[in-house]
C-alpha cells in the first residue's frame, strides 16, 4: 500500500526516494497527471520533476493512473508516486472519494504548490487542492482545444475550476491567446512556459539504418512521431500527401512511431492508395532519438497543438522540418529559415514541401542545421526549470508565503 506522506531514501511502489542534505526548507510540490503513458505533456513533466533541484524542492508526483513507460525514469530519484484513480469517473462515488483523499493528502502534509499538468488532472486537483488550502494551485492547459470535454458543455464546468486556480500554465503564446479570448481570464493569470528538450539526448549520431531496415541505405527517410489515438497528429494528411511523393521518388520511406487504435485504419488506408510498400509503421518506440539519427526529414502536419515536443526533437536531432501551421508550431519553426509550415489538413501543400526538400538537399540541410540552433538557443530544459523556479517563486510570493 502507498505511504500517505513523503519518504526519503527508500523504494516505495517500486519508485525509489533518495535522500538529499538541506540547508534550508525546501518548497514542498505536488504534481499531478494523468498517467506515465508516453507522451508530450507527461514526458515534460517528469522531466521536469526529476530535474528541479533537489535541494530546493520537494517533488510528489500523483497520478490518476501511476503506470507506463515513465514510471522506469523515476526510479532512483528523489520523486515519490502517489495513485490517485477516480474508479467510475470524476462524479461517481469513488471519484468524490479520491479528491477527497487527495485533499485530505495535500492538507496533512504542507504542500505549498499544487500544479495539475493536463486536462484530467486539472478536474481532479484543482478542487481537492481549494479545499485542501494550497497556497499556490497551478492548472494548465497544453493545447488548443481538440479534447472532446474541451468542446462539450462540462466546458463550463472546466473553466469554473480553472478560475479558482492562482495560475492557467500554457506551453505556446497561441493557447495563452485563445485562453484569454475564449475564456476571459484575467491576462495576468495566464502564464507561457514553453517546452523544452535534452539536446544531448537528440545530438546528432553516425547514421546506420541496417538494425532497422535491410535495404535503409538505398531509402531516403521522412518521420511522423505521433500517436494514432485520433487523426489529430495528420497521419491521413501524410499518408495522402506520399502518394504524390513516391511517383517521383520512389525510393522514399515514411515511418509512423507511434501506436494507438487508429493504426490499424492507417495501414489499411495505405493499402488502398497501394503505397504500403513505402510505409513502416513502428509502433510505440522507446528509442526515437535513435531513429531521427537516421531520418532525413521531420514531419508533423498536426490538426491542432500546443507546442509538440516532436517538432522540438526534430530540430534537436538536426532534421529539416515540416509543420502544419497551427498552434505553437510557429513560434518554433520559422518559415523557409528553421524549418516549412504548411495548412493543416492540406495534403497538396505537404507534398510540395516534401518535394522541395527532396530536390534541394542543400535547403534541407541548411533548415537542418538553422533550426537546431534556434532550439539548443530557446528551448533547453535549463531554460524550462529557470522559468518555471521563477513563476513559483513570483505566485508564492504574490501569496505572501515567501
Amino acid at each position: 500500500m502507498l505511504a500517505d506522506s513523503p519518504t526519503s531514501g527508500r523504494v516505495q511502489d517500486g519508485v525509489a526516494t533518495g535522500a538529499v542534505s538541506r540547508r534550508f526548507p525546501r518548497r514542498k510540490v505536488f504534481y499531478l497527471l494523468d498517467s506515465l503513458n508516453i507522451g508530450g505533456t507527461e514526458v515534460q513533466a517528469v522531466e521536469l520533476a526529476t530535474r528541479l533541484n533537489p535541494e530546493q524542492y520537494e517533488v510528489t508526483l500523483g497520478c490518476l493512473r501511476a503506470r507506463g513507460p515513465l514510471l522506469e525514469k523515476l526510479k532512483g530519484s528523489s520523486v515519490l508516486v502517489r495513485e490517485f484513480y477516480p474508479k467510475g469517473g470524476f462524479d461517481s462515488p469513488h471519484g468524490f472519494y479520491q479528491m477527497f483523499r487527495l485533499a485530505f493528502f495535500l492538507r496533512r502534509n504542507g504542500f505549498q504548490i499544487m500544479h495539475a499538468h493536463d486536462l484530467y488532472a486539472n478536474i481532479l486537483g484543482i478542487p481537492a487542492a481549494v479545499l485542501a488550502r494550497v497556497p499556490v494551485i497551478i492548472c494548465s492547459q497544453r493545447d488548443l482545444g481538440h479534447l472532446d470535454l474541451y468542446k462539450s458543455r462540462r466546458r463550463i464546468w472546466l473553466r469554473r475550476l480553472q478560475k479558482l486556480s492562482t495560475a492557467v500554465l500554457t506551453n505556446a503564446n497561441a493557447v495563452r491567446d485563445a485562453v484569454l479570448s475564449e475564456d476571459h481570464f484575467a491576462p495576468e493569470k495566464v502564464k507561457v512556459i514553453h517546452n523544452g528538450v535534452d539536446l544531448e539526448r537528440f545530438r546528432q549520431r553516425p547514421r546506420d539504418r541496417s538494425w532497422l531496415s535491410p535495404n535503409g541505405d538505398q531509402e531516403r527517410w521522412i518521420i511522423l512521431v505521433g500517436n494514432m489515438h485520433g487523426d489529430v497528429k495528420g497521419h491521413p494528411v501524410l499518408i495522402a500527401a506520399a502518394e504524390t511523393v513516391v511517383r517521383e521518388f520512389p525510393g522514399v520511406r515514411f515511418l509512423f512511431a507511434g501506436d494507438g487504435q487508429k493504426r490499424k485504419e492507417f495501414e489499411e488506408k495505405t493499402g488502398r492508395l497501394g503505397i504500403s510498400n513505402h510505409f513502416y509503421f513502428l509502433g510505440r518506440r522507446d528509442d526515437i532519438p535513435r531513429i531521427l539519427s537516421c531520418c532525413d526529414i521531420g514531419v508533423l502536419p498536426s490538426k491542432a497543438e500546443g507546442l509538440p515536443n516532436a517538432v522540438l526533437e526534430y530540430l534537436a536531432a538536426g532534421l529539416p522540418t515540416i509543420a502544419s501551421r497551427v498552434g505553437g508550431n510557429a513560434e518554433i519553426i520559422e518559415d523557409g529559415k528553421t524549418g516549412l509550415l504548411v495548412p493543416a489538413g492540406d495534403s497538396a501543400a505537404l507534398a510540395d514541401a516534401l518535394l522541395r526538400l527532396l530536390r534541394n538537399p542543400t535547403l534541407a540541410d541548411e533548415l537542418g542545421k538553422s533550426g537546431r540552433q534556434y532550439v539548443a538557443a530557446e528551448f533547453t530544459f535549463q531554460r524550462l526549470i529557470e522559468k518555471t523556479d521563477q513563476m513559483y517563486t513570483d505566485l508564492l510570493r504574490a501569496r505572501g508565503k515567501e
